[in-house]
């Protein structure tokens, strides 16, 4: 009982200071400025057009940027997907299994809790 009446106590002692502001001597906050225009306009054209064939079996996404081709999926019906990607824009594909570039970043375990 003395724990519980001294805790609200102390709380009472460190409330004061708040209840002690008087609503005169506060400063009213600026207003919200509007929001910053869009940073750039929306272009149809960098977004990819995909695509989607299908051929025998296979499913194939071709995605464009501006009417080329930089990239093609082919999902067989048996099997995991991959791509054909024009890396240097010349036309010629290279076959990647996956998008991933194989880039790791070492990694040590720094503590365990």
């Amino acid at each position: 009982m003395k724990r519980t009446l001294a805790a609200a106590l102390l709380g009472l002692v460190f409330a004061a200071p708040a209840f002690a502001q008087n609503a005169a001597g506060r400063t009213p906050l600026p207003n919200v400025p509007p929001p910053p225009p869009e940073m750039a306009p929306f272009d149809a054209a960098i977004e990819p057009e995909v695509t989607i064939k299908k051929r025998d079996e296979d499913t194939v996404e071709e995605y464009r940027i501006r009417g080329r081709l930089y990239m093609v999926k082919v999902t067989p019906k048996v099997g995991p997907p991959y791509y054909l990607i024009d890396d240097r824009g010349d036309g010629n594909f290279a076959r990647r299994d996956a998008l991933d570039s194989g880039v790791r970043p070492p990694m040590w375990v720094i503590g365990t809790f």
